[in-house]
């Protein structure tokens, strides 16, 4: 198996000094440009409460991704190991917050965030089979776990029975946007200009409100710290890094722009607020025997976001795992078939979970609290490299202006809605605080201290696993070629 491990990454190092600008650009745009397009436009809508000021969030989200991922440039080519923000605030504020931040992940980031992909999946999947109401809650939730279920069974059997459906989910996604655009502009363009008359009524300007509609609008954005994960892939990455986000992540911005412009033209107020499927409801308007294209195009991005989601989780835990900071259990691997059937199943479990939730705006809400802490403070320890290690090699260095404003941005993001969200955002700290006696008693003790009940049944349940799934522990230096 070693061996094995040691041929895919050699192939993957040969494959890292292939990257080239456009590869780092299409990386970045293909991740994402996901569901968040065609969920989000409600919910920014819903807090924003105008068309004109929707319009203003969508762009700052664009501005303020493109800040972070440049932070994340710099972070990326000074500490290059795995784990993006987690392993930022290991090396620079310790095991404690790293594995708070893991924590956090495991219990609510990524579940939460799985929950929501495949519930849009299950919408637009589904919406077209009830053309004049809301599809049932029922079968949305049922189709959408039948869809987790699914992806996780397909990646404990061969990660790469997925790829092909990448490549088809990526064509998918932009196909389906330059409809919806071409579309929209041509209304635009035949007089269509009543919904943008007093476009800035009715805006809700209230902190806490506009602090969610930012969230909404920035889990479509997510995605830009992708190329975090394969600087090393890059040809020149000193070069390439920077110019890919400066590239990728405004052209993001104006796609999604557009994107809301032409629902905007074509939609009023009251109707973007009552669909479950911004994009269908869009497509029944305007496209006529075409409109089946959209749900389709929707459902196979969905697909795609979700499965490369599924995968990016596990690939986190091999990290955690290796400094320490989760049990064997999740990081083993199927003797024969390599895959990480452990954390893949504990991954779709928990995303499961969270289908009970019926709000989708709620979901992001849940994750998005811990999200913007960790990623706030990935870029805090960016600031404290900079005065603790002013020495250290930076192949990417930027005016501390970028930090500085991307974390006050993120105080922002993070403190109000402790007072116009209070509830979600309480789950979010408690969630986060109950990772602390989990550190302390299984990670801070030295093992003669720890519970020897704990330890039994730690070791109950890695025997219990290699037998049930078949795996086995990857081993320390494996893991870190993972």
């Amino acid at each position: 198996m070693a061996d094995d491990l040691q041929k895919d990454s050699t192939n993957s190092l040969k494959l890292k000094k292939e990257l080239s600008l456009l590869h780092g650009v299409c990386l970045i745009v293909g991740n994402m440009i996901g569901s968040g397009i065609f969920v989000s436009p409600k919910g920014v809508l819903l807090y924003s409460g105008s068309y004109g000021l929707s319009l203003v969030i969508w762009v700052i989200g664009g501005i303020f991704s493109v800040i972070g991922a440049l932070c994340y440039a710099e972070l990326g080519t000074t500490i290059t190991k795995s784990g993006a923000s987690y392993a930022y605030i290991l090396e620079s504020f310790g095991g404690l917050l790293a594995f708070i931040r893991l924590w956090t992940s495991l219990l609510i980031v990524d579940p939460a965030s799985i929950a929501v992909i495949a519930i849009t999946f299950a919408n637009y999947l589904v919406q077209p089979f009830y053309p004049t109401c809301i599809p049932p809650y029922m079968a949305v939730r049922l189709v959408a776990a039948m869809i987790i279920s699914l992806l996780t069974a397909v990646n404990c059997g061969n990660v790469k029975w997925g790829n092909t459906m990448q490549v088809a989910s990526t064509v998918a996604k932009v196909l389906a946007l330059i409809v919806i655009i071409i579309a929209g502009m041509v209304k635009l363009c035949q007089g269509y200009t009543t919904n943008f008359e007093n476009s800035f009524d009715d805006s809700n300007l209230n902190a806490g409100d506009l602090a969610l509609a930012l969230y909404s609008a920035l889990y479509s954005y997510s995605g830009w710290d992708t190329l975090n994960f394969v600087t090393e892939e890059l040809k020149n990455p000193e070069r390439n890094l920077p110019l890919s986000i400066a590239i990728s992540i405004p052209l993001v911005t104006v796609i999604y722009v557009l994107t809301n412009v032409a629902y905007y033209t074509v939609l009023d107020l009251n109707t973007v607020l009552d669909s479950e499927a911004v994009a269908v409801t869009f497509a029944d308007e305007i496209l006529g025997f075409a409109r089946w294209l959209i749900p389709i195009s929707v459902a196979i991005s969905c697909y795609g976001g979700l499965n490369s989601t599924l995968i990016a989780v596990s690939r986190l835990y091999f990290v955690g795992s290796r400094e320490g900071h989760l049990p064997t259990a999740l990081c083993m691997i199927h003797v024969n078939r390599y895959t990480p059937i452990p954390a893949l199943i504990f991954s779709g479990g928990m995303s499961l979970i969270y289908l009970v939730v019926e709000d989708v705006f709620q979901l992001i809400n849940y994750f998005s609290f811990n999200y913007w802490l960790f990623i706030g403070l990935s870029i805090v320890s960016q600031i404290y490299l900079r005065f603790k290690f002013p020495d250290m090699p930076r192949p990417v260095k930027l005016s501390l202006f970028f930090p500085i404003t991307f974390c006050l941005c993120t105080v922002f993001l993070v403190v109000v809605p402790l007072y116009s969200d209070t509830i979600n955002t309480m789950v979010g700290i408690a969630v986060a605080l109950s990772g602390v006696p989990v550190y302390y008693v299984c990670i801070y003790l030295p093992p003669d201290r720890q519970p020897k009940c704990l330890q039994k049944l730690l070791g109950f349940l890695t025997l219990n696993v290699q037998k049930l799934c078949l795996c086995c522990a990857v081993d320390s230096e494996d893991r870190k070629e993972m």
